[in-house]
């Protein structure tokens, strides 16, 4: 069977522009935090400061997930990739954290006016907006590469859209209608979106690291015993990420009395399993015809 195409380098470029990006909106919220006196900016430019850490640690999980099997790693390295998003998921996490610490800092300092006028909200419109790009860059191209580690990644970048637009927000009620407050309430609803966003990557990528089912056993036997030949597929497992690389394992029994001609029967499933479902990886156990079984999928003691 082909192998998983390598895109490692043409994550690797997004993942760079992806931490250039990231920054440089790093300093110059730093920098406009600093002069403005803002809490919240300086939360901001810290959360862009971890948009360009898990760029960084993409770029090293990158590095490290080669598509293709080796000696040490015969089921391929595809779970550095989850690994990589989990991490960034924690980032995320962090973030939401940090954002309401810098709320509840706030508030211990009296809500002091802030030095900021229209030129410095101009400025962190701007950062919105390439911030928005950024994001939609890297959710597309983690479509088309089939990259879980961009998709996560994008998933991070768009947490710092949101965060962004909150502090806009709250800093325009500050600044133009002297709401001091209005930046530090809208941290709690933030703090809970990047909570949601960190529980939608962990949800995406534990499944592949705790090999949770990727394909319907009843689907695989259905496939499987529409090839001719096949009289019994049964104890049927499977794993991986589907649309990515799933292993499959099942036992069978087919009608062949010779060796090349049964090998041939499960050459025309696994075929047809790929047709089906994408890249699959099989392993399938000829039986006898007395081993033929109903029980189509694995029980569990709870089964």
């Amino acid at each position: 069977m082909e192998g998983r195409q390598d895109t490692r380098e043409q994550v690797k470029r997004v993942l760079l522009v992806a931490l250039a990006v990231n920054i440089s909106m790093t300093l110059l919220k730093l920098l406009l935090g600093l002069l403005s006196g803002s809490l919240a900016v300086l939360a901001d430019a810290m959360h862009s400061a971890t948009d360009g850490f898990s760029s960084l640690l993409g770029l090293v999980t990158n590095g490290l997930s080669d598509p293709e099997p080796d000696r040490d790693h015969p089921y391929g390295h595809h779970k550095y990739e989850a690994v990589g998003a989990l991490a960034i998921a924690a980032f995320i996490l962090f973030t939401a954290f940090e954002i309401l610490q810098a709320a509840i800092g706030r508030l211990s300092t009296g809500l002091q006016p802030l030095r900021m006028d229209s030129r410095e909200l101009l400025i962190l419109l701007l950062v919105l907006g390439i911030n928005i790009l950024l994001a939609s860059y890297e959710r597309a191209e983690g479509r088309r590469l089939g990259s879980p580690l961009l998709k996560a990644d994008a998933a991070h970048t768009s947490s710092d859209i949101w965060t962004t637009a909150v502090v806009l927000v709250g800093l325009a009620g500050a600044v133009w209608l002297n709401l001091s407050w209005l930046d530090v309430a809208l941290a709690i609803p933030l703090c809970l979106l990047l909570v949601r966003v960190c529980w939608s990557v962990l949800r995406t990528n534990l499944p592949q690291l705790v090999d949770q089912i990727a394909i319907a056993p009843e689907a695989i036997h259905q496939v499987a015993m529409e090839v001719a030949g096949v009289l019994n597929c049964h104890d049927i497992a499977s794993r991986g990420v589907l649309g990515q690389q799933v292993f499959i394992d099942m036992h069978m029994v087919v009608d062949a009395n010779d060796l090349p001609t049964a090998h041939r029967i499960t050459e025309l499933v696994e075929e047809h399993l790929e047709a089906r479902f994408g890249r699959v990886r099989c392993t399938i156990h000829l039986e006898p015809r007395e081993y033929a079984s109903a029980a189509i999928t694995f029980k569990g003691t709870h089964g």
